[in-house]
């Protein structure tokens, strides 16, 4: 194996055919002749020693050793344009935004272990940079951002609103919790159905929270019985459980994050799979959201599969 480099022009190449699973769009996508982006990945093969790709199949897949590259290939471009964005921002000072720290809002427990790993490869990436962790309530789903108050959310479910983009990094398993001694939570072996969770008494938010939460936290209201308990925050969510007053639902991530005494996580075997999501405001122009974007959107790429062992696949 060469120990030269790695060459980011042929990384991209064969990133690109990795997910595109096609020489051709590859080509396309890169505004390169499909003989070019064939020669990178031959010359990367070289270089490796190694087969990186199964040419034998349609759509192409990448072998073992592809694989474990890809993961690799996707921190260092986004490592590679984070570092262009620096330097685009320090070449031209005047479209420097005024110094302040980059505010990061966290929903609960946002993407689960992706949300600490964006935040640590933001630190190793921008070391000079401050960081701001700001802990967000249900109800601010969309506000935190339009009203300026983070400039990166972890949130969930996707937001409805023009003024915010988002980015899917993780997508799981619904899960809700009961108290221990529920009838339901016999069943956190077996799960539950949709059917089997109407009754519960899911605790109540403000007349504020964003529509798309409340259709997340409900089911799209096919969970109609609703306790006397408001909540807005996961601890007051579990608090409401363990003292018998309320039923609360989420992710399956949530189970890991919240292990309360007294509180029992079910699966919820017939119900859609909700994602997590990492929102910024459509017109954001700040170089250091677009550098912690980048790098939480390829840990999701590159960690996101292994987080839920049975994550469904098209």
């Amino acid at each position: 194996m060469s120990s030269a480099p790695l060459d980011l022009r042929l990384l991209s190449s064969f990133l690109a055919v990795v997910e595109e699973g096609h020489f051709g769009r590859a080509a396309a996508r890169l505004f390169l002749s499909p003989p070019a982006v064939t020669q990178h990945v031959r010359r990367l093969e070289t270089d490796l020693g190694a087969t990186l790709l199964d040419r034998r199949t349609s759509p192409v897949v990448p072998t073992p050793a592809g694989v474990r590259l890809a993961s690799h290939a996707r921190m260092l471009l986004a490592a590679s344009n984070a570092a262009l964005d620096d330097m685009a921002e320090a070449v031209h000072p005047a479209t420097r935004p005024a110094e302040r720290p980059l505010r990061v809002g966290i929903m609960g427990h946002g993407s689960a272990e992706l949300t600490p790993a964006a935040i640590n490869a933001y630190r190793r990436a921008r070391p000079d940079v401050r960081l701001d962790i700001v802990q967000l309530d249900f109800t601010e789903h969309v506000t935190a951002l339009t009203e300026d108050r983070v400039d990166v959310a972890f949130v969930r479910p996707g937001p409805e609103d023009e003024r915010v983009v988002a980015d899917v990094l993780t997508t799981e398993q619904r899960i809700v919790v009961v108290p221990d001694r529920s009838p339901l939570a016999a069943a956190r072996l077996t799960g539950a159905t949709v059917a089997d969770i109407a009754g519960l008494p899911f605790f109540r938010v403000p007349g504020h929270t964003p529509r798309p939460f409340t259709d997340y936290l409900y089911f799209g209201d096919e969970a109609r019985r609703r306790s006397t308990e408001f909540a807005v925050t996961p601890q007051e969510v579990l608090t409401g459980v363990v003292t018998g007053r309320a039923a609360g639902s989420g992710l399956k991530s949530f189970a890991r994050y919240y292990a309360w005494p007294g509180a029992t996580f079910v699966p919820v075997l017939d119900a859609p799979w909700e994602s997590s999501y990492l929102a910024v405001r459509a017109d954001e122009d700040n170089p250091e959201v677009r550098i912690f974007r980048a790098l939480a959107v390829a840990l999701a790429r590159e960690l996101g599969p292994t987080l839920n062992d049975d994550t469904p696949h098209p």
